[in-house]
């Protein structure tokens, strides 16, 4: 029977396809917010292929980016401004996107300067210094946020102290990346990009009234992933080497707690490069662990198939803080409704995970990640990959609870969060997976006529402490269930 479908489709263009330029080939020294105003004014507006196309495009402003030449200017513009012993670098564990604005069909956009690279910019710097010196005040001489915000004018100023405080004696640089070498194979090279990368946000539940919607909406963006930076300071007027060593202090223990948004998602953590923290602040929780089967997945890539005439998608594999803190929402949802009020459950879960509706909340869990990588790859969607192993994943989950836990949560409530969250934890790891496989164990399909070859994820626990054990025998796993539900339950009552 004869095929409809086109031999050799030639691959659909991304961009507009103008006469006098209908396949645009932007230098890669050009800026990123140049490669993106072409993604604005040169797509076309709606072709069957549009959303292939687009991912396609993105991943081109990605791969052919080179700022390496421009970025080396810029760090040595900073040294020669701040001086060489006034400047320190910072590496993200994971991915950071700070600032930015809504770019073409929404798509989220990192901060970036007039020439079009993307930075962290002074004001941010200066702010990051500034709350977590009122933040230590306020601890150590038992200050209100008022109190402590005047109490800091002698480093920072403040609009009404005395003249010689009102403004600040230290000056903030604007920070860029380092170019440095590729730090994951797979990832953009950092010496060319400075880190950017091709993100995506994905929010599969959420709240209509007091109803559960489960509507996947998967969305690109851009972030920095595993980008190093260039902070630079400089004395200003009055300054002495005291105090410019203090606001170091304080910036360098800010920017630990993260910078830029979704801090509490494990995005913009920022660690002093050559330092390795042996614990963050407020850690309650660290669990080593293994994933197998179908992983953890970031963002997608676009393969033109000219015998089908379509795209195919590939999903990168990645593991990611966000990831979890998913499904811990997940699986507080779950429980929580058996037991409290809608309109409660929805309050708690601002409070504790973070909101933006109905109320704007930062949340009091801190979810992060370390040493987290592939160290067995998904067998290939074809015979080929037929036979081969499960795709594993490990790295190391830590908890912990956030600046605006330790400021207005009693301790007896810090407590109770923390017995709830390793409860919930306990519930993540043994009664589903993680990623795209969540909710059913690892099996083999390998008996199959197509792919994919294995299905669901196991996710393990790699601990020595008991709390993680499970039993052998069903009757006993019941008991232990009941025993960790009882240990859910009761902080919420």
């Amino acid at each position: 029977m004869p095929s409809n479908r086109p031999a050799n489709a030639p691959q659909p263009s991304p961009w507009l396809g103008h006469p006098l330029d209908p396949n645009p080939s932007p230098d890669p020294t050009a800026s990123f917010i140049s490669f993106i105003e072409y993604l604005r004014w040169m797509r076309a507006p709606a072709t069957p292929f549009k959303d292939g196309a687009k991912v396609d495009l993105v991943h081109q402003a990605e791969a052919k980016a080179n700022y390496g030449a421009r970025l080396q200017v810029l760090n040595a513009r900073i040294k020669r401004i701040a001086g060489e012993k006034n400047t320190f670098q910072v590496t993200c564990p994971w991915r950071i996107r700070v600032g930015g604005a809504k770019g073409p069909e929404s798509m989220l956009l990192p901060a970036f300067d007039h020439l079009g690279i993307p930075y962290i910019p002074s004001s941010t710097l200066r702010g990051v210094a500034r709350t977590q010196a009122i933040r230590e005040l306020m601890r150590k001489h038992n200050l209100s946020w008022e109190e402590a915000d005047k109490a800091v004018a002698p480093w920072l100023g403040h609009l009404e102290a005395e003249d010689k405080d009102s403004a600040g004696k230290v000056i903030f640089l604007d920070a860029y990346p380092v170019p440095t070498r590729p730090q994951r194979q797979g990832d953009p090279d950092n010496s060319k990009t400075g880190g950017l990368a091709v993100d995506i946000a994905n929010n599969i539940w959420k709240w209509n009234g007091q109803n559960l919607e489960y509507s996947p909406n998967p969305n690109l963006f851009f972030s920095l992933k595993q980008a190093t930076f260039l902070i630079g300071l400089r004395k200003g007027p009055g300054c002495t080497d005291e105090m410019l060593a203090q606001v170091k202090e304080w910036l360098i223990r800010g920017l630990e707690q993260g910078v830029g948004s979704q801090v509490n998602t494990g995005y913009g953590r920022l660690i002093q490069t050559g330092k390795t923290l042996s614990q963050y602040k407020g850690e309650f929780l660290r669990l080593p662990f293994e994933l197998e089967g179908q992983l953890i997945h970031g963002r997608q890539v676009v393969n033109w198939r000219p015998d089908r005439n379509r795209y195919d998608n590939k999903s990168i594999a990645e593991v990611r803080p966000v990831a979890f803190k998913n499904m811990l929402r997940y699986w507080f949802r779950t429980f929580a409704l058996g037991v409290l009020p809608v309109k409660q459950v929805q309050e708690w879960e601002g409070q504790l995970f973070g909101a933006i509706t109905p109320q704007q909340k930062h949340g009091w869990i801190h979810v992060d990640l370390l040493k987290g990588r592939v160290t067995q790859p998904e067998p290939e969607l074809n015979q080929a990959g037929r036979g081969n192993p499960a795709g594993q994943q490990e790295g190391i989950l830590i908890l912990s609870l956030s600046e605006e836990c330790h400021n207005h949560a009693s301790k007896e409530n810090q407590k109770a969060v923390q017995k709830l969250f390793r409860n919930l934890t306990w519930m993540l790891f043994h009664l589903g997976g993680i990623g795209q496989g969540a909710r059913r164990p690892c099996y083999s399909r390998q008996d199959r006529g197509r792919a994919p070859w294995w299905r669901g994820s196991t996710l393990i626990p790699n601990s020595e402490d008991s709390f993680w054990n499970l039993p052998e025998s069903v009757e006993e796993f019941q008991k232990l269930f009941q025993k960790r539900l009882r240990g859910f339950i009761e902080p919420c009552l």
